[in-house]
């Protein structure tokens, strides 16, 4: 009685963790929704955001161009900030169907940053004038912690480019 109760046992056991469902591939760590500037660091004040977003906004009627830009302290369980920036960019493309031509990505705690899909304007913007912009108007006012200046002076640059 006992080997037949023992033998049930490990059949049951076995069976469910045999037919159990595994998940595999990275788990969704992306917001449901997304709009032109997405604070989830909490690094820019209301007002900030709803100015940076409306000058992100002018400039999508003007160029037809749409800049969004995402504040984050983690990208885990990415290790690279262009890593997780490419995928947002994938997610957004696909899920949410944003076609965003440049996503700025920037954490404060990680002291990053990473623009990506420039891809698509090369003819009005090369990968050296983002990078002097960047170097020139963005990171000089971040060293001082000024983040909605260091990002509007960077977009406003970058909006004066696509012009």
């Amino acid at each position: 009685m006992k080997k037949i109760f023992f033998i049930i046992l490990l059949t049951v056991i076995f069976s469910t963790s045999f037919f159990a469902q595994t998940k595999t591939g990275t788990p969704n760590i992306f917001e449901k929704k997304y709009d032109y500037v997405n604070d989830f660091e909490k690094i820019l004040t209301p007002k900030q955001v709803q100015t940076l977003s409306a000058t992100l906004k002018s400039c999508e009627t003007k160029t037809g161009h749409k800049i969004v830009l995402v504040t984050t302290s983690s990208i885990s369980p990415y290790t690279d900030l262009s890593d997780y920036s490419l995928d947002l960019d994938k997610y957004l493309n696909t899920t949410l169907k944003i076609d965003a031509s440049i996503i700025l990505v920037i954490s404060k705690q990680l002291r990053q940053i990473q623009i990506r899909g420039l891809e698509k304007l090369r003819n009005k913007l090369s990968d050296k004038e983002v990078e002097n912009i960047v170097s020139t108007f963005v990171i000089p006012e971040l060293k001082k912690g000024d983040y909605y200046k260091g990002l509007q002076e960077g977009t406003d640059r970058i909006i004066k480019k696509l012009e």
